[in-house]
């Protein structure tokens, strides 16, 4: 008899523990619909907002499953272009209702790491907030391989989040610790061409 409550428990105890949560995956217009998915502990809501030149330019929000290392803020920044992502978390049936909140506007924290301007990638940008990694991407543009560079979060250098955003830009991303640790020499394009598939990186997908 135990030995069958034993077998009940362990094929029972996942659906006793499952969380209704509010899903929502943006389309290509950047907006959805909310409907409900079985969750495994936390629900999650997240935001992808990008400015470019100090104007916003695109503000995503989607909402999801989520696991604890993804609930925190992020961003990754070339200088002009900008993207931060910022979380809501919470662990009650369909809590996350709400968007995530609009990033709070964060100060240099004293790392610098090389940016690109024009033709050359030689320039200082100082870090924001938690941006305490340099980056370094080669980005396909047409048939040509062009580099950015700038700062960016823990989460963004992750081996998952760097892999989602080497597949959404077509290119190899690299993050490095230490001032000005980015520096290979080489030449740059247009970051707004980076800005599309960038607000397309959405934590809970």
């Amino acid at each position: 008899m135990h030995l069958l409550t034993l077998i009940l428990g362990i094929v029972l105890l996942p659906k006793a523990y499952c969380l209704k949560c509010y899903e929502c995956i943006p389309g290509a217009s950047g907006t959805c619909t909310d409907t409900t998915k079985e969750c495994p502990s936390q629900c999650g809501a997240a935001r992808v907002i990008s400015y470019a030149g100090g104007s916003k330019l695109a503000d995503i929000n989607s909402k999801g499953c989520a696991v604890a290392e993804e609930c925190v803020e992020a961003s990754i920044n070339f200088g002009i272009a900008k993207t931060v992502i910022t979380t809501k978390c919470c662990t009650s049936e369909l809590c996350n209702t709400q968007p995530a909140p609009e990033p709070i506007k964060s100060n240099p924290n004293g790392k610098k790491c090389f940016t690109c301007d024009g033709q050359s990638c030689t320039a200082t940008l100082n870090c924001d907030g938690n941006e305490d990694y340099c980056i370094s991407s080669k980005v396909s543009v047409g048939n040509e391989k062009v580099t950015v560079k700038g700062c960016a979060s823990k989460l963004v250098c992750s081996n998952t989040a760097s892999a989602q955003i080497s597949g959404a830009i077509g290119g190899q991303v690299s993050c490095c610790q230490g001032n000005f640790c980015n520096s290979a020499s080489s030449t740059s394009a247009g970051l707004l061409l980076l800005l599309t598939p960038l607000v397309s990186l959405v934590v809970f997908s």
